[in-house]
């Protein structure tokens, strides 16, 4: 019977010794290859969710060097795994939430969406940068590749480099795409046939030593010229332009009699024909328009910050009274505004390319109108005399057409430019308001057709009668 008892006994402890052996051979092998066999995609989404959501250690406790008893189930895997110190080796079987909970170490956290500064942003999030639009997609994000109107790369290759003029962002154009820009801030058809075909006039004006060496036209006549207006996103450079140099031109010829500035809504809603309004139009039809039909004065019809809810419907109306005067039939749009009057121009005439005619002819009638080309680093200029700058970024033929402007020039200079040298220029009015350029006015480099600003040059008289004379 003893006997008996200790064969079982031997049995017993024979079979304990042989489990135990199994047991401790299985940490002994490679885990890997229960964690990562034949996972199908969403097995492999669920391990990776578990590993952060599943509770292990924390539920079953944490034990100090090798404890093979310190066991627990990983359910997602179909595994096990462990949290005794012994897990941590090259093949380790540690379960997910060791670290965290028994050596108190943060495991990174991964939501499901995309990370932007340091800042989380759900899945399907939309933000903006600069002319482009991101969207958080699959945890990655998503953005489209426009080229801007603003670069800052552009910004800081003409800042560094000793062109002669400064460049800098401006809020008005950050987040406009380079098209945007070309669509909605010029605005000039290029030059009709008719309008190219045009004698260049040459006045018999003073000889060239009368010429100063720096000339403005406000210092001569003030009060007479006036100052840059802002065309907002409206692409009509060739009213503003227009209205002005007339303007300019009628209180000079008038001696200060009419200083008024005209109106460039007045063309944009009622200069109908073979013009856009704010999708651009046509310099030689605003001073057909000028001559036949007269403008009013911006007080009397300003310009509306919103063109969409006017429909660009013409709110003013004139006659004729038969001696080649017309009379305005409506009130100002602006009921504050009492004067209604209607000025008119004679037919405009083109003035010589020649840098030395130009420069007579705005010393001794006044301001001019001048179509230039802009190039992408031109909506950038903050200060200094302009000249084209290549870009360090390959940009796309199709934004690097150039794209027609109409400006004012009012007069001209010569200063220390680039690499110290001495630089001739014009000093022209933009129509981009006064917070760009140097307030509202730009110089340009004067004598080498820059930005094709010598090629036409326009000019017309204020159409005054014997009553309007001073």
């Amino acid at each position: 019977m003893w006997t008996r008892y200790k064969i079982l006994i031997f049995s017993y402890l024979v079979t304990e010794i042989w489990m135990e052996k199994q047991y401790v051979s299985e940490r002994e092998v490679d885990p890997g290859a229960d964690f990562t066999r034949n996972l199908t995609v969403v097995e492999v989404t669920r391990f990776k969710r578990a590993i952060f959501k599943g509770q292990y250690c924390r539920s079953f406790g944490c034990c100090e060097d090798r404890d093979d008893d310190c066991v627990t189930q990983f359910y997602e895997a179909n595994a096990l795994c462990y949290c005794d110190k012994f897990c941590e080796r090259k093949n380790s079987d540690c379960c997910p939430d060791y670290k965290s909970f028994c050596q108190d170490e943060k495991e990174p956290w991964h939501p499901e969406g995309c990370l932007r500064n340091g800042q989380h942003y759900k899945e399907g999030s939309v933000m903006k940068e600069n002319c482009n639009s991101c969207t958080c997609s699959g945890q990655q994000w998503q953005c489209s590749k426009h080229v801007c109107l603003i670069e800052p790369e552009l910004i800081e290759h003409v800042n560094k480099g000793d062109y002669g003029w400064t460049a800098q962002n401006y809020s008005q154009f950050w987040g406009m795409t380079l098209e945007e820009g070309f669509k909605h801030r010029l605005g000039t058809l290029p030059p009709s046939p008719v309008l190219l075909s045009m004698n260049e006039v040459t006045a018999p004006l003073p000889a060239v030593t009368d010429l100063p060496e720096f000339f403005v036209a406000s210092y001569k006549w003030p009060g007479w010229t006036h100052g840059p207006l802002d065309q907002k996103n409206c692409a009509a450079s060739w009213a503003f332009s227009t209205a002005s140099v007339a303007a300019d031109r009628i209180a000079i010829q008038s001696k200060g009699r009419y200083t008024a500035n005209l109106s460039p809504q007045n063309l944009i809603s009622c200069c109908a024909k073979n013009r856009h309004g704010c999708n651009s139009g046509s310099i030689d039809r605003a001073w057909w328009y000028l001559r036949k039909r007269g403008l009013v004065s911006h007080a009397c019809y300003p310009f509306f910050k919103d063109q969409n809810a006017t429909n660009n419907v013409c709110a003013m109306a004139s006659r004729s009274d038969g001696r080649g005067k017309r009379h305005a039939t409506k009130p100002c749009p602006n009921n504050i505004e009492k004067s209604n009057r209607i000025y008119q121009c004679s037919p405009p005439y083109r003035v010589s390319s020649n840098e030395i005619e130009i420069m007579k002819e705005i010393m001794h009638n006044g301001p001019v109108q001048a179509i230039m080309q802009v190039h992408e680093d031109f909506f950038q200029y903050k200060s200094g005399i302009y000249r084209h700058v290549t870009s360090t970024n390959e940009v796309s033929e199709k934004y690097r057409k150039l794209r027609t402007h109409a400006v004012k020039l009012t007069g001209w200079g010569m200063l220390r430019g680039a690499q110290g040298q001495k630089e001739k220029f014009w000093i022209a009015a933009n129509s981009w308001g006064h917070s760009w350029g140097e307030n509202g006015y730009f110089r340009i480099l004067r004598g080498v057709n820059e930005s094709d600003i010598e090629k036409l040059i326009i000019a017309a008289w204020g159409q005054l009668t014997s009553s309007d004379e001073p």
